[in-house]
């Protein structure tokens, strides 16, 4: 009878071996361990309780019992010691505790033996088995239980490492996944195992068709900033374990067309025989940096001219006037003086238009609202532009009762001497500059049209762009620096309005924009 019972305790105790290598279902392993411990110790319930991250023991796992019940034996679960010795071990009352839950509950269940669940002398947890008849746990029991706790214990223990690292695995796979910058995976093939989001933002590719390919087949070159690309590194060598990231940047081609600029680096992974395992590559969209590299540029070279320009009449006729050898006329002295101011304004204007967009850029420009006539505002500004030139015939057309906006008067009579001014500057034969409303149910509209040069078709996307000037006004060598309609789109968008074009080269241009006649909240 004694071999019986022992070769069943050894079937029972390889089954669980054979389960926690099959399996890492900790609910399923612990209801096993309980099973087969409650059998060999002819028991008829058990409990497996967890130790909590506060200290505290929880049931995680039963049998015999009805799962409602668990919380009921909350108290079995107190003065639990920290000696993990299974000699030593002994929770207080124990038996007592049994007792009156069993009594509460209306079960039958008399003894009880505990052992605790150890992993390197740390208690994760304690065994309970229950017997419903008189007969106490011996000492052999109890060295039996041991075996079932020592299995329940590595069971916990491999589903907790299992839990952790799938966890870990999650995190890392949504900030793989998630990562603002393109990230994919190669194999020592080059082929792609991993393709995440914004990659196939950048791409247009697909995961699904990416996974799988070539790297060579998604990662295509339209122009190349730097001397390597992957290929070309890879046949100088690249990579050894000590190599240092491969950084490639230039323009890539999309799958549908077009291309992105994006700085790639390539990071490879070896295993600790010095095998390549993969290679990891970062892909950043650097179109902004490339946009802020060209604006820079180009503010250099426009802003170093426009300055250029005013400095240099300044100076000039000041030098003039400042001959000692020379008698001037009064004419020809206001004539000069009327160039010094003009150029001095020029100078002036170019300053404040540089403040205003240092200020829109910061997200600070102000607004002092009250009510605006616009037609009003019109008026002004075409007086003020009939006195600068003598070849344009500046108009103004505005329904009668004409309602008035809840805007900054100031701000948007600079939209309209920035139109205005366009208009002139773009008329250089001259001819009729309109400046019109017209009243729509919750705007009004404000047109100032010419009939100059017109702009071509490719560049009415851009013209509201800071610092855009179009080929035409480089070819030409027309003065400005490209803030104004910048500024004038500013302006009235900060009015909760819109702004757009229309023209046709060769017969002019229509700015047009809408301001909202209620006020904005």
């Amino acid at each position: 009878m004694l071999t019986d019972y022992r070769v069943r305790q050894r079937e029972y105790l390889l089954e669980i071996s054979r389960a926690m290598t099959a399996q890492l279902n900790l609910d399923e392993l612990l209801r096993m361990v309980l099973e087969a411990a409650a059998n060999i110790l002819a028991g008829q319930a058990g409990l497996i309780a967890l130790r909590e991250p506060d200290g505290s023991f929880v049931a995680k796992a039963s049998y015999g019992l009805p799962e409602a019940l668990l919380p009921y034996f909350a108290p079995l679960f107190t003065d639990i010691p920290e000696d993990v010795n299974v000699q030593r071990f002994y929770i207080p009352g124990l038996g007592e505790k049994l007792v009156a839950v069993a009594a509460r509950l209306g079960l039958h269940l008399r003894q009880v033996v505990a052992l605790p669940m150890a992993i390197k002398q740390e208690l994760i947890g304690v065994l309970y088995i229950f017997r419903a008849y008189g007969t106490r746990f011996t000492a052999n029991d109890r060295q039996i239980l041991a075996s079932f706790a020592d299995q329940a214990a590595i069971a916990v223990h491999n589903a907790q490492l299992y839990e952790r690292l799938s966890q870990e695995k999650r995190r890392l796979d949504a900030i793989v996944e998630y990562s603002a910058d393109g990230v994919m995976i190669l194999d020592p093939a080059h082929r792609i195992t991993l393709f995440n989001r914004a990659m196939v933002r950048l791409t247009r590719w697909s995961a699904a068709e990416a996974v799988g390919r070539h790297h060579d087949e998604v990662i295509r070159w339209a122009r190349l900033e730097t001397e390597l690309d992957l290929n070309k590194a890879v046949a100088g060598g690249w990579p050894l374990p000590s190599a240092s990231p491969l950084y490639v940047e230039g323009d890539l081609r999309r799958k549908e067309g077009g291309v992105v600029s994006v700085g790639i680096t390539y990071a490879p992974l070896f295993d600790r025989e010095g095998r390549l395992v993969n290679i990891i590559a970062d892909v950043r969209d650097v179109t902004r940096f490339r946009e802020a590299d060209e604006l820079k540029s180009v503010f250099i070279s426009v802003i170093s001219h426009e300055l250029k320009t005013p400095v240099a009449l300044i100076k000039g006729y000041a030098d003039t006037l400042m001959r000692k050898d020379a008698a001037w006329d009064q004419e020809t002295v206001q004539e000069s003086l009327a160039v010094i101011v003009e150029e001095a304004d020029r100078l002036n204007q170019l300053i404040d238009n540089l403040l205003d967009a240092s200020r829109l850029q910061a997200g600070a420009l102000p607004l002092k609202k009250d009510e605006v006539a616009l037609d009003a505002v019109a008026e002004r500004v075409a007086r003020l532009f009939s006195t600068q030139t003598r070849i344009h015939h500046i108009v103004v057309r505005f329904p009668p009762d004409f309602p008035t906006v809840i805007g900054d008067a100031a701000r948007l009579e600079q939209v309209l001497n920035n139109l205005v001014a366009n208009a002139i500057k773009y008329s250089p034969g001259g001819g009729d500059i309109e400046i019109s409303g017209h009243v729509l149910p919750e705007e009004v509209v404000v047109t100032v049209s010419d009939s100059g040069v017109g702009i071509p078709s490719e560049e009415l996307p851009h013209i509201f762009e800071r610092f855009y000037r179009g080929q035409s006004e480089r070819h030409q060598r027309t003065p400005g620096v490209g803030l104004g309609l910048y500024l004038a789109k500013a302006i009235v968008e900060a009015h909760g309005g819109r702004i757009w074009a229309e023209s046709t080269p060769g017969k002019g241009s229509a700015f047009s924009f809408a301001i909202p006649v209620k006020p904005l909240n």
